[in-house]
């Protein structure tokens, strides 16, 4: 009866984040400029959030292993890949710096009072999110193992199908 119970929680908690438009909330481009998360678009094509930080290996391998294949996703398929810094205010100097030397080509954005990861319900990162071209998240996965962007993009796939 308790593995029913924790799964009952589990599927409810999984599945009213899936199915749902992104929340609307202010985050910062490294630049410190204020962007509103609804302004997020990709002309309804899909998007990856991922949100990572400075000090999560597993969330930089993730965007590391993205990055090697990103230009081929972005021919194949019109995707977009925004990452999200989780970093606190003390750490926003270090960001950019840090991005410039891995060659991201993403789309940045820092959230430094975790507004966004909260209104999302990240607890745990890396944790990335599958939007659909209505920017209604379909998919989302928690952690990083190797070979898992190769899941992601399948998943990409089928949205474009």
């Amino acid at each position: 009866m308790k593995n029913l119970s924790k799964f009952i929680i589990c599927f409810f908690i999984f599945n009213t984040t899936l199915s749902q438009k992104i929340p609307s909330v202010n985050i910062k481009t490294f630049e410190g400029k204020t962007v509103n998360t609804s302004s997020f678009e990709n002309s309804g094509n899909p998007i990856i959030i991922s949100f990572w930080a400075l000090w999560c290996k597993n969330c930089i391998k993730e965007l590391e292993a993205i990055t090697e294949i990103y230009e081929e996703w972005q021919d194949e398929t019109n995707v977009k890949v925004i990452a999200i810094s989780i970093d606190d205010s003390r750490n926003t100097s270090k960001l950019k710096p840090f991005v410039n030397s891995k060659g991201w080509e993403f789309e940045l954005y820092h959230d430094p009072n975790s507004d966004f990861k909260r209104a999302l319900g990240v607890n745990t990162i890396p944790h990335t999110f599958l939007l659909n071209g209505e920017n209604v998240i379909v998919s989302e996965h928690i952690g990083y193992t190797d070979g898992q962007e190769e899941d992601l993009y399948e998943k990409v796939l089928k949205l474009i199908d």
